[in-house]
């Protein structure tokens, strides 16, 4: 970075160049140096698995895929909660050159059928459950040929390309295989052919589709390589300071980047620990776990930590976690301090990115101060370039809001079959525009001030969200806050605040909000709508739909109207 230079770009180069190598190759490098380290502990499942046990059973896995007649390229789909099974099937589709699609586990038939026919998924590896919905009977709903096809090759009308189902289970299912028996099918000839294509698989291909949570419409999917992979791992690892000795209690789902990049990924590269709780997110299994398996580091969105602090105060647990890390879903510095104060941690670390960045663009620094933590989203990722542009495209001066631009090894191949959107997105000289509005400041940290969609324009005025939900957070009364702005006749945009009150603060009013703000923030800022809520519909990865907020104001407007309130 030129120190002169005021406007607002920044090149973090590394001081170790990256890694040109692919996740299987990875695996079989640290499948040695860490073999009789564990890898995945499943509390729930009572599963625990090594690097050594994760590498045979990923290649077992990968040859009785190839039996099926899978080959490099091809689509493999992931629909399950968090298990041993989720890993062991991502590293085998790595290990045989296959695409891997995770799918939320907590998709319905219409989104499955989506995600099937959008990337032409040839196979797909299906949980038994997920809580106590039987994933079997949501895929008889799209494809009833499961009641009379042949299991090893399906014929299907509405999915031609979908040649096997295969279902973790010791039950056997009209049309399916099971996992079991397909990691069976190969021989000992056939396994240890795995390690020899490792050669063959270039880490420049495609490893893994991430289906973008869109606020609108069907999601996008977002093609990622193994060389983005690999190298957002290590660099990770090297930011949260991990070892062979870090246990990682994982509360976020295997399918997001978040889960299965920053922390699969990342533990690989350094031997460390990962804890499944439990299959569907569960805040009492996440801090037991936390509790019994002496676990040092947390992995959460801010929802889940705040979860894990009305659990703490109830259990008054001596945890021995002294870390921390938070991404998924924009943080305030309020509840980061609470969050390091009320589990008794030395440190929160944020990891910010989005799927199309394979997960960090941005994270904290060991070292970093208190400000530097709590103000900001981090340093930016080594060997990433960032810029912040204004709506012409042109880089704005330091400091000054904008729409924050990333170029670097971490930026996705494009969106699977959609040239228009992947132009819109990543431009030809490969600059990824975020969509969120944020601050660069001179030593490379960053700022999120919000999603330039959400930009509340109040009398050509501009109005920043994050900054109200930031302050009203500071509020004592006040845990959760989201701003939108709604439609107003004389003002163009006005704000409205949805508000979640803390426990046994039933009595707080909406003008008892209003003059907690007055004198505080500019008059122009008081939210004029405020809306008290239970709670939030959120996605599994953190994220409140404002388009739902949005919805719910409009109508309750709309009674209003109608004198029904």
């Amino acid at each position: 970075m030129n120190k002169e230079c005021s406007l607002s770009y920044f090149h973090e180069i590394g001081k170790r160049p990256l890694t040109y190598s692919t996740i299987g190759q990875e695996l079989s490098r640290y499948a040695v140096k860490y073999a009789d380290q564990e890898a995945y502990v499943s509390l729930e499942e009572n599963k625990r698995l090594t690097y050594k046990q994760l590498k045979c059973e990923a290649d077992r896995l990968a040859a009785g895929l190839q039996n099926l007649g899978l080959k490099k390229g091809d689509r493999l789909g992931l629909w399950a909660p968090n298990s041993i099974a989720w890993p062991l099937t991502m590293f085998a589709a790595a290990r045989l050159g296959l695409i891997l699609v995770p799918i939320n586990p907590t998709y319905e038939a219409s989104e499955i059928e989506y995600c099937l026919k959008k990337v032409g998924i040839k196979a797909i590896v299906v949980s038994e459950y997920y809580g106590s919905r039987l994933y079997y009977n949501t895929l008889l709903e799209i494809i009833p040929e499961l009641n009379f096809c042949n299991p090893a090759n399906l014929h299907c009308k509405h999915f031609p390309l979908l040649t096997s189902i295969i279902i973790d289970s010791e039950k056997n299912y009209k049309g399916t295989l099971t996992l079991k028996y397909v990691m069976n099918i190969a021989t000992y000839s056939q396994v240890n052919q795995i390690e020899k294509q490792q050669e063959d698989i270039s880490p420049e291909s495609g490893c893994n589709l991430q289906l973008t949570s869109g606020t609108t419409g069907y999601p996008k999917a977002a093609l990622l390589t193994h060389f983005a992979f690999v190298n957002n791992g290590i660099i990770t690892s090297k930011r949260l300071e991990m070892s062979c000795k870090t246990r990682i209690c994982l509360q976020v789902s295997f399918f997001h980047a978040f889960g299965c990049i920053c922390a699969s990924m990342a533990c690989l590269i350094r031997g460390a620990t990962i804890v499944i709780p439990s299959s569907v997110y569960n805040p009492l299994k996440n801090i037991l776990a936390i509790n019994d398996e002496r676990c040092s580091m947390i992995y959460g969105t801010p929802k889940m930590h705040m979860d894990l602090m009305t659990q703490q105060r109830k259990l008054q647990l001596k945890l021995t976690a002294d870390v921390a890390v938070t991404g998924g879903a924009p943080n305030s510095p309020q509840l980061l301090k609470e969050i390091t104060s009320e589990l008794g941690l030395k440190k929160v670390i944020n990891l910010y990115g989005m799927s199309e960045s394979t997960a960090n663009s941005f994270t904290t620094l060991p070292g970093d101060t208190d400000e530097q933590m709590y103000e900001t989203v981090g340093h930016v990722m080594d060997h990433v370039e960032v810029k912040v542009i204004d709506r012409k495209g042109q880089i704005v001066p330091l400091g000054t809001p904008g729409e924050l631009c990333v170029r670097g090894f971490c930026t996705m191949r494009g969106y699977w079959n959609d040239e228009e959107k992947t132009q819109e997105t990543l431009s030809q000289d490969g600059w990824l525009r975020t969509g969120d509005q944020f601050v660069l400041l001179p030593n490379g940290y960053g700022k999120i001030i919000g999603r330039i969609k959400e930009i509340i324009i109040r009398d050509s005025t501009n109005i920043y969200p994050k900054e109200i939900e930031d302050f009203l957070v500071t509020c004592p009364q006040i845990a959760e806050s989201y701003v939108i702005g709604v439609p107003d006749d004389l003002w163009g945009e006005e704000i409205c605040a949805f508000v979640r009150l803390r426990s046994g603060c039933e009595y707080f009013t909406v003008e008892n909000i209003r003059d907690y703000c007055r004198d505080k923030i500019s008059a122009f800022k008081i939210p004029r709508y405020v809306e008290i809520v239970e709670d939030f519909n959120k996605t599994l990865s953190g994220k409140v739909q404002k388009t739902d907020l949005k919805q719910m104001f409009s109508e309750k407007w709309n009674k209003i109207i109608l004198g029904v309130l």
